[in-house]
């Protein structure tokens, strides 16, 4: 099982002025270092240093499903975190997290959601990658439903 960030190539296309998935630049503020978790680098974007704010659709299409929200990342370019099954440090900053499955049309699979603690978020993913229907698990806000990463097996 693998916890993915976001690509560096699509990160970095932000960083250098790319629009979000509402077409628009991203929003610039300076980061309080709590709660801005980076999804890239996987850490919270450190306080006082310049992140951005953007809208973003973790899908390849738009459909029913395709949730959208806002996102932080470092505005200046970060190393990419995740790529093992090792929680990366922006999923044990809050006590829960929402987990929920997708089949490989990027529908969810009804019932897989749910607010799971962080120190169980990799087993209650293995258990629904056991499903041979579910094709990728995202790990999102349990507070404000934003998208923080992708586990895949």
């Amino acid at each position: 099982m693998h916890i993915h960030a976001l690509p560096t190539d699509l990160v970095r296309d932000l960083q250098n002025g790319g629009t979000d998935a509402h077409g628009k630049a991203p929003e610039r503020a300076l980061s309080t270092g709590t709660g801005t978790p980076c999804r890239h680098c996987m850490k919270n974007v450190p306080e006082g240093e310049e992140m951005l704010i953007l809208a973003h659709r973790p899908f390849a299409d738009l459909h029913p499903y395709a949730e959208c929200g806002p996102i932080f990342l470092c505005a200046a370019p970060c190393t990419r975190g995740g790529g093992s099954s090792a929680l990366p440090p922006v999923l044990t900053h809050s006590p829960a997290y929402l987990v929920k499955a997708y089949d490989s049309r990027e529908r969810i699979l009804y019932g897989t959601g749910a607010i799971t603690r962080s120190d169980q978020i990799t087993s209650r993913a293995g258990t629904l990658m056991e499903d041979p229907n579910v094709a990728f698990v995202d790990v999102r806000s349990a507070k404000n439903n934003c998208y923080l990463a992708r586990i895949t097996r």
